[in-house]
């Protein structure tokens, strides 16, 4: 069963449930044949993945998963097998037929909460040791409330104030590793969806990141530089990723939501939550992140 990039426009809603069994019962039988990925981007949320999903998508060389952005494979799905999670990629004689004038094949997925899941990281490297990562972080402060206003409008969030979600952080997340350890199959909705000040704190995550891949193998971007220098920012990522030079046709910015401004209390207290957790970033990566330099 063909399915294509465009599913959710050509499969009417109430019918992609069973297109998408039918497509992974599929995937699944034929793994096999089916591509591993090269690289992955794996966040984060609300850092601008969407914008670099769909611009290293349109790469002629570059195969998507031809239904998912994201699989979740390494945080939501992990016990459902590799064979499932293998089933999501493109065929390996279509994709070869595909890039064949254009250098071959490579495949990869885009999953956010893959940098911030605790044990996402260490799945992934005993699955691909040499797999190549790419992580766009974003000014933490801009991306706390950009993040509240996402699940807020999909309903996740039921706190009307951003001031009351920050006080009911630490609460909600009181606990659900210990959860998520013990059990595959446990999701946690308060971490994947109520991590408003953990997600930001983006040096905890790249050293996890660091454990378990070699430095050469992360590239760090941050959404200020390539949304302020796109074409520079992606000629480098295709430089890391060993693609061959290619600029899309426009670069856009997805997923944004209509700006509406952040309480001074609320900004203030998170730049200061957030003050220590930079410094350290900057360490880190030997340079100051792009929204403090990009001004």
């Amino acid at each position: 069963m063909p399915v294509r990039n465009d599913f959710r426009r050509l499969v009417p809603p109430r019918l992609q449930p069973l297109a998408r069994s039918v497509h992974h019962g599929f995937g699944v039988a034929t793994s096999n044949a089916r591509m591993l990925p090269a690289f992955m981007v794996i966040g984060g949320q609300r850092c601008g993945t969407t914008s670099i999903f769909k611009a290293l998508a349109e790469h002629p060389q570059v195969l998507r998963p031809p239904v998912e952005k994201g699989i979740d494979y390494y945080t939501l799905n992990y016990y459902r097998g590799f064979a499932w999670y293998r089933g999501h990629f493109p065929l390996s004689r279509v994709a070869r037929r595909r890039t064949e004038h254009f250098g071959g094949p490579v495949a990869f997925e885009a999953c956010t909460y893959y940098m911030f899941h605790p044990f996402a990281l260490e799945r992934i490297a005993r699955d691909f040791p040499s797999i190549k990562l790419v992580a766009m972080l974003r000014n933490p402060v801009e991306r706390a409330y950009s993040a509240y206003k996402h699940e807020f409008a999909r309903g996740f969030e039921t706190e009307p104030s951003f001031d009351r979600a920050l006080d009911a952080e630490d609460g909600r997340l009181l606990g659900e590793e210990e959860r998520m350890r013990e059990d595959l199959r446990y999701e946690s909705h308060s971490h994947r969806h109520h991590a408003y000040r953990h997600r930001g704190q983006y040096v905890e995550q790249l050293e996890r990141a660091y454990q378990y891949f070699p430095r050469n193998q992360v590239h760090v971007m941050e959404s200020e530089a390539f949304f302020a220098h796109p074409e520079a920012e992606y000629r480098r990522l295709l430089e890391f990723l060993d693609l061959e030079p290619y600029v899309p046709r426009r670069f856009d910015q997805h997923n944004a939501r209509p700006s509406m401004p952040m309480p001074g209390d609320s900004r203030s207290r998170l730049e200061e939550h957030f003050s220590a957790y930079d410094a350290q970033l900057a360490e880190l990566l030997g340079r100051a992140p792009a929204w403090q330099t990009l001004r």
